[in-house]
């Protein structure tokens, strides 16, 4: 892993179509830097998203390169107020088998509780790691840039439910043109469909097709967790397929809240999130990180990373089991709400920014989201939006940050027409544009 530079996965990996370190490409996504931790344990420190491979496309959060365009509006047999078989339930005890003593947290900190596995208890990461397995994914996308360069990421899946729905991260899955899951314990692989996401609780739904009979985690209620509590992190490291690996590890913080910056530039926070000492590593990210009973605390999300080359982190976020099953539920309803996408929104096509003073003075405009570029054949291309340009209103609605667009935008479905005001070098345009199909938000 690296704070600069592409991610390079070891000789042999496969993995797809990976760029060479120093030609030109970032990873990973985002960097988060630590916003409420003490000053001390955060020198010299980024933290990244940790999905393996990605080149460093400025597809946006919240809807901007807009919206999901790989299920196909709502899927059969989901409908509003429909019941969930996603289930939280209340933590185990006991740990998995026999084993050696765990080891405590990397710092000094409260105690955990007897139950879901505390630190005066006996873990088995193996044993552990065995039950959880069969659950346990990996996510292979496609993602195409705006000059129209493929690149390939991995990352990692839980299945929630036998028919095959898949939580991962949101941005796993962000930017992808395909999604193809493969079931390790089964070594078979599906083409999956988007069911929804929060961009903002980094949080994505997916929906594997003509499966069923598939294992399930089991879902832990994460408001139990205590900071020393024994954990096992399981995942699709360095993104080589194949079993999972797992790493044993410790609690060390509760309610942490980091920043995360994307390749424009644009920061997002991720808040209520699980701090742990369990290594991680590019690739983990959507993957479970478990008690001493095997039931899953969280969603690996990021890790710290302090010198180029780095490929593990022992400094790693999770989003709680309990923000991820709300947002489940909330998918699983068709409820749509400012944060949470459901099927597919229209996509405009625009890659953006937030309007700096510069540019704003360069093209004088007061307020509204830069183009910084525009996919070829999309529905912005078509309306002549180009680059150096400043969207200023949708449906007459004024935007002002990209997240506001993204709001604006993922509300529609394609086919739908939006009115787009925007400024450039030529005047003033209003028009209105019909959206089309795309990648996830």
């Amino acid at each position: 892993m690296s704070s600069g530079g592409a991610w390079v996965p070891p000789p042999g990996s496969g993995g797809g179509d990976w760029r060479p370190d120093g030609e030109g490409s970032t990873w990973p996504p985002y960097q988060p830097v630590a916003a409420n931790a003490p000053t001390q344990r955060r020198t010299r420190r980024k933290w990244a998203a940790l999905v393996a491979g990605i080149y460093g496309l400025a597809f946006l959060a919240a809807g901007v390169v807009a919206g999901i365009g790989l299920s196909g509006g709502v899927l059969p047999g989901l409908t509003a107020g429909s019941a969930s078989g996603v289930h939280i339930q209340p933590q185990l005890p006991r740990p998995i088998g026999p084993g050696t003593a765990g080891r405590g947290p990397a710092g000094s900190g409260s105690q955990g509780s007897a139950g879901g596995g505390s630190t005066s208890q006996v873990l088995n990461p193996q044993a552990v790691a065995a039950k959880v397995d069969p659950a346990v994914v990996d996510i292979n996308t496609v993602l195409t840039s705006a000059g129209g360069r493929s690149g390939a990421a991995a990352g990692t899946g839980m299945l929630v439910t036998s028919s095959g729905e898949v939580l991962t991260n949101n941005h796993v899955i962000q930017g992808a043109t395909s999604i193809r899951v493969t079931v390790p314990s089964q070594s078979r692989t599906y083409t999956a469909t988007v069911m929804g996401e929060d961009p903002t609780a980094d949080v994505a739904l997916l929906k594997l097709q003509s499966a069923s009979g598939l294992s399930t985690v089991g879902l832990a209620d994460s408001s139990t967790v205590s900071v020393g509590q024994q954990v096992v992190a399981i995942g699709n490291a360095l993104g080589q397929g194949g079993t999972p690996t797992a790493t044993q590890g410790a609690i060390t913080a509760l309610n942490q809240s980091i920043t995360v910056t994307d390749d424009n530039g644009q920061d997002r926070q991720l808040s209520g999130l699980l701090e742990s000492d369990a290594s991680i590593s590019p690739g983990d990210s959507g993957g479970p990180l478990v008690n001493a009973s095997g039931q899953v605390l969280g969603m690996i999300t990021a890790g710290s990373v302090q010198g180029r080359g780095q490929q593990a982190s022992t400094d790693g976020y999770a989003v709680p089991t309990n923000t991820a099953v709300s947002v489940i539920h909330q998918i699983e309803s068709g409820n749509a709400s400012s944060t949470v996408i459901i099927g597919v929104p229209g996509y405009l096509g625009v890659f953006v920014q937030n309007l700096d003073a510069s540019s704003s003075a360069r093209l004088g405009v007061s307020s509204g989201v830069l183009v910084t570029d525009v996919v070829p054949g999309s529905a912005a291309a078509k309306a002549r939006l180009g680059p150096d340009a400043v969207i200023t209103a949708i449906d007459g609605t004024a935007v002002n940050s990209v997240d506001a667009l993204g709001q604006a935008l993922h509300g529609h479905k394609p086919g739908q027409q939006v009115r787009v005001d925007w400024t450039d070098r030529q005047g003033s345009h209003s028009q209105s544009v019909t959206l089309d199909s795309g990648p996830p938000a």
